[in-house]
């Protein structure tokens, strides 16, 4: 196991293009990192940086303490799981993984010893003897981190390993990759651009945008406190509510005032310091959680100093466990998360009432998108 710090870290191309623009990320041994953006944000070839299959143009790479700039992919104690799998048509799932084995020259039985480990950790022993052909997609991800697995490393780096699989493989594989990092507690450093591979894997987040590091934290930290908009509206699904709106004073504190069918009201937030009031009369940026909006069926979410609206729904979208509605203030669509049986309480004019709890509120600039409050 080892540890892995970022220090400054920068790659221009010789072309001029920037990709990765100061970025500074420190991973404790055993933590398991997710890099997070979307397409172009740089955060593949961070990892590539981090297995040396890309060159530093400035700053420090160190795993385990030492500096691996000038360090060949070999020489790095590192193992990679690709998107692509990269297997060997032509050799079984057994060659497959024993492949590395067979290029260190390590002992024949010790090869045994060490696919017969990996095989049953992935529950894939029965798989031993066919080819990669003959493999579901899932199967063949298993075979790429066996392979990765038989190595032993200092680090697991995996580069986007679900996307080529369905939804339910997905879930599974999360679950798989999940585990085998509680059993074996070596670090990982984890590429997506799937928020929720990220919310669920993650002991930390990096989540990127143009090759620099928007927020570092826990998975929980990012949910509750985004540093700015593009992490709020990055990070969930469905993603935060932006409500913009006027901020003006609201009996001894400030709040956002809306609109909706004619209707005009203030939603009174938790906080009032000196940052947020020099905003008063300002258009600002609400930010509110589906969740945050929701019915009085799920009360045990909604702060006892929630704030009431009736709403006409725009639209339903019926999810199973809870109910989707759509709705409009100040000229924007508004997610809300209520239960099933909410909707069979509209009123005879259709409206609904909804209760927003304002006390894991979120306040943005409208121009810099920085958190305000």
């Amino acid at each position: 196991m080892a540890s892995l710090s970022i220090q400054n870290v920068r790659k221009t191309y010789t072309n001029g293009v920037e990709v990765l623009k100061g970025v500074d990320i420190d991973v404790e041994d055993g933590q398991f990192l997710i890099l997070v953006g979307g397409s172009g944000c740089g955060k593949s070839t961070l990892l590539n940086m981090i297995a040396g299959l890309e060159t530093v143009s400035s700053g420090d790479i160190r795993i385990g303490g030492k500096r691996v700039n000038d360090l060949s992919p070999k020489d790095r104690d590192i193992a990679m799981v690709f998107q692509s799998y990269a297997l060997y048509p032509s050799m079984t799932v057994r060659e497959n993984i024993s492949f590395g084995l067979n290029i260190r020259k390590v002992p024949k039985q010790e090869q045994k010893a060490i696919v017969t480990r990996v095989s049953e950790m992935l529950q894939m022993s029965h798989l031993l003897d066919r080819k990669p052909g003959q493999l579901s997609g899932g199967q063949r991800q298993r075979v790429a981190m066996g392979r990765a697995l038989s190595r032993d490393p200092a680090m697991f780096l995996f580069d986007e390993p679900l996307s080529n699989l369905d939804a339910k493989l997905r879930i599974e594989m999360r679950s798989e990759i999940k585990l085998l990092h509680k059993r074996l507690g070596t670090t990982i450093v984890y590429v997506t651009h799937d928020q929720i591979e990220a919310m669920t894997l993650g002991d930390r987040i990096a989540v990127m945008k143009d090759g620099v590091v928007q927020q570092y934290g826990s998975p929980q930290e990012i949910y509750d406190s985004p540093a700015n908009l593009f992490v709020a509206g990055f990070i969930g699904a469905p993603p935060m509510n932006f409500i913009r709106g006027p901020l003006a004073s609201v009996g001894a504190g400030v709040g956002v005032e809306v609109e909706h069918n004619g209707e005009r009201t203030i939603l009174a937030l938790p906080f009032d310091t000196p940052d947020v009031r020099r905003h008063l009369g300002e258009t600002v940026i609400l930010g509110l959680r589906p969740e945050q909006i929701t019915d009085r069926a799920n009360d045990h979410h909604i702060g006892l100093d929630a704030q009431r609206i009736h709403i006409r729904p725009d639209v339903l979208e019926p999810t199973g466990p809870d109910t989707l509605v759509f709705f409009t203030l100040n000229g924007t669509r508004v997610i809300s998360r209520v239960h099933p049986d909410a909707t069979g309480r509209l009123g005879a004019d259709q409206s609904l009432p909804l209760w927003f709890d304002l006390s894991k509120a979120v306040l943005f600039d409208a121009g810099s998108e920085a958190r305000i409050a």
